[in-house]
């Protein structure tokens, strides 16, 4: 089964309105390959949810950056699953390495957060990726199983989730791993899914790759068989965001 190419955008703790309007104008403007090619995902900090939502063009959709793990309620500053729903945003970013190192959100903890948008009908892009100290001692694949692993472990059915490959040493340092880096982590996750979880859905989830994404390295790392699309950080803030969406068309091609 052919795995549409996905590219999302994380604008992490970034804008103003005015700047806002200034992206969604280039994303407006820009030509893109179509729909049946690329799904095209931003998110913007949660101020700026249906803003973003009321403005940008309809082949694009718009992603949370983050909610909570349960039922809204007493739980001062943070944004439940239902209200995101109420808003008709459709997708969120789950288990992010910067709340994981910041924030201390445990594999559990994410993996229950994933189970949670899943039940309130939003669609998730969950997030995993090893520190650079456990790349260097060769726990690379150990760490993002036992994190699948946990996602796994709570979730039916796979068909909303898309998982993101973001090895922490490479987000926002300029170190980007090789594409053949990146392919080997692709492919034994892909793996660990089909002896973990099944066949078909080894084969029909998306496994997106984030961590100094640009314009420049985008196609080599697109061409790569088990990356199938991108979580874009700082270059989603800037026009060659427009650069990385076409990336899709080596896929086609």
């Amino acid at each position: 089964m052919a795995r549409k190419f996905f590219v999302g955008g994380n604008w992490k703790c970034n804008g103003t309105t005015e700047e806002v309007k200034k992206i969604i104008t280039t994303l407006n403007e820009a030509e893109v390959p179509s729909e049946d090619v690329v799904e095209v995902v931003v998110s913007p900090p949660f101020v700026f949810l249906t803003f973003v939502k009321s403005l940008l063009r309809s082949d694009f959709h718009v992603a949370a950056q983050n909610c909570w793990v349960r039922k809204g309620g007493a739980f001062t500053g943070e944004i439940s699953a239902e209200m995101l729903v109420n808003l008709s945003i459709p997708w969120v970013i789950i288990g992010h390495s910067e709340r994981r190192a910041l924030l201390n959100e445990s594999n559990e903890f994410v993996g229950d957060k994933v189970a949670y948008a899943l039940s309130q009908g939003l669609k998730v892009i969950a997030c995993i990726g090893e520190t650079l100290e456990e790349r260097e001692s060769g726990s690379t694949m150990a760490v993002v199983a036992a994190q699948t692993k946990a996602i796994a472990g709570k979730v039916t059915n796979w068909d909303n989730v898309v998982l993101a490959y973001e090895p922490v040493w490479a987000i926002g340092t300029g170190k980007v791993a090789t594409p053949a880096q990146a392919q080997e982590v692709h492919c034994e996750l892909r793996k660990w899914l089909h002896e973990n979880v099944g066949g078909d859905i080894a084969a029909s989830t998306r496994i997106i790759y984030g961590g100094s994404v640009n314009g420049a390295n985008c196609k080599e790392l697109a061409a790569q068989p088990d990356v199938d699309g991108f979580l874009v950080g700082g270059a989603s803030l800037k026009p060659e965001f427009v650069d990385i969406i076409k990336a899709a068309m080596v896929k086609k091609n």
